[in-house]
């Protein structure tokens, strides 16, 4: 159900009037096992660590609300079951990776990958207790050096998909980095469909954390996608129209176009910089991880986004210190200030906030349809060549200023409106380059 809405102050020093904070729309934001949102989530395959987490101790971790455990056992294949053995409850976090499975550490009880209990010491030899007893567990596919894991009803699981920018020609991908943020994954997740927070969040406030250009306040378009939604930022560079298009797809997972980018060289499509997904590990906290593109080519990237050790900016607190982390914000200060789960309640939102609007409705969609027995859009909508089609980009084209500040305005938002089409219809047709 939608959030009820706190009233709209129209008086100086009405604070009072502010001092109920309505309940947070927990249709979109709880995301446990049983709700919602929860529900729609696990329809679609969620990353949950990277590969190389796994070593000889299991991992624990918390996904959707659910204690899970991850590990890989020695004959190499993975496995992510429930974090509490089934016999006395004792988290297999501690357990002993074995050849085949993982061991309890209190009892010695063995699990296989798939939850098959493959041994029970201390019962009665002869014993066909663990032939009737399976111990829970959810499928795992490895991709790109991460572990990915569907948690749905078994007989909805979808094929893995793979995104067509995965494997486009002239790039790699490597696993990136993983940043934890103590807040619901909804107010990280839209944050990408927020352009204007780029000209004044990462440029005038805390100085130029991409480009400089970037302080440009773009003229901006929204679009829905076969799998998601887009925005259109532009914005004019001498004589260059610069038109920058991230994207949303649903459910959780985002395509960032570069931010080394500064509109000053002509050039055709250029994909994603970075694919992420936001993961919710309870309604309070939220994990993202990523793939970071590549390219082939020399000097494509700066030097620090091809060591996998060095961070986005932004993305975590530069600091300890309260103090600096006031003086320099980023997006991790905005988004975990929104309190643990913004309320939408307390919200004015205006009309560069369309594409927040436009997504919500979009995770609301796709929620309701799940309750209704449909199946979801998004992240599961492969072409016949078995490839998502996705559709970030970032394009710059010669387009010296119109005669006048109107017209100019005008010209920008249709060519990146033209820009966009193009490349949407492109891509669903399966002719994208």
């Amino acid at each position: 159900m939608a959030t009820t809405r706190a009233p709209f102050l129209s008086t100086k020093y009405g604070g009072y009037y502010h001092s109920e904070v309505p309940k947070e729309d927990d249709e979109l934001t709880h995301v446990g096992p049983g709700t919602p949102a929860g529900e729609y989530l696990r329809r679609f395959w969620q990353p949950v660590c990277y590969a190389d987490e796994l070593g000889d101790t299991p991992v624990g971790l918390k996904i959707l609300g659910e204690e899970l455990v991850a590990f890989r056992d020695f004959s190499g294949r993975v496995g992510l079951v429930e974090a509490h053995c089934p016999h006395r409850g004792t988290s297999l976090e501690f357990g002993l990776v074995s050849e085949r499975g993982i061991r309890c550490c209190y009892h010695g009880w063995l699990f296989d990958v798939d939850g098959t209990i493959l041994e029970t010491p201390g019962e009665p030899v002869g014993s066909t207790f663990k032939d009737r007893l399976c111990h829970g567990a959810y499928p795992v596919h490895e991709y790109c050096g991460t572990i990915f894991a569907y948690m749905g009803p078994p007989d909805k699981m979808p094929e893995f998909p793979i995104a067509d920018s995965w494997e486009r020609e002239g790039y790699r991908l490597i696993p990136g980095q993983r940043y934890d943020y103590p807040c619901n994954y909804l107010q990280v997740l839209e944050n990408a469909m927020d352009p204007v927070h780029t000209s004044f969040l990462h440029t005038i406030v805390s100085g130029s954390q991409f480009t400089d250009e970037f302080g440009v306040v773009p003229e901006l378009d929204f679009m829905e996608t076969p799998i998601g939604i887009i925005y259109i930022a532009t914005r004019r560079v001498g004589d260059n129209i610069w038109a920058r298009m991230v994207e949303n797809v649903l459910p959780n997972m985002q395509q960032v176009a570069p931010i080394w980018e500064d509109g000053k060289e002509v050039h055709g499509f250029d994909g994603p910089m970075m694919t992420r997904w936001i993961v919710p590990r309870d309604n309070n906290s939220t994990m993202l991880l990523e793939f970071r593109h590549i390219s082939e080519a020399e000097e494509k990237e700066p030097a620090w986004w091809i060591d996998r050790d060095q961070m986005l900016p932004a993305q975590l607190p530069i600091s300890d210190d309260l103090r600096e982390q006031q003086l320099q914000p980023g997006d991790y200060e905005a988004q975990i200030s929104q309190r643990p789960i913004a309320v939408h309640g307390m919200e004015h939102l205006g009309a560069t906030d369309r594409g927040i609007t436009m997504f919500r409705r979009q995770i609301r969609r796709g929620i309701r349809a799940v309750q209704a027995g449909e199946d979801p859009t998004g992240a599961l909508a492969a072409d016949e060549t078995g490839r998502l089609p996705t559709y970030c980009n970032d394009t710059v084209v010669f387009a010296p200023e119109a005669a006048t500040p109107e017209d100019d305005v005008k010209l920008m938002r249709e060519t990146g409106r033209r820009l966009a089409e193009e490349y949407v219809a492109a891509r669903t047709n399966g002719n994208g380059k």
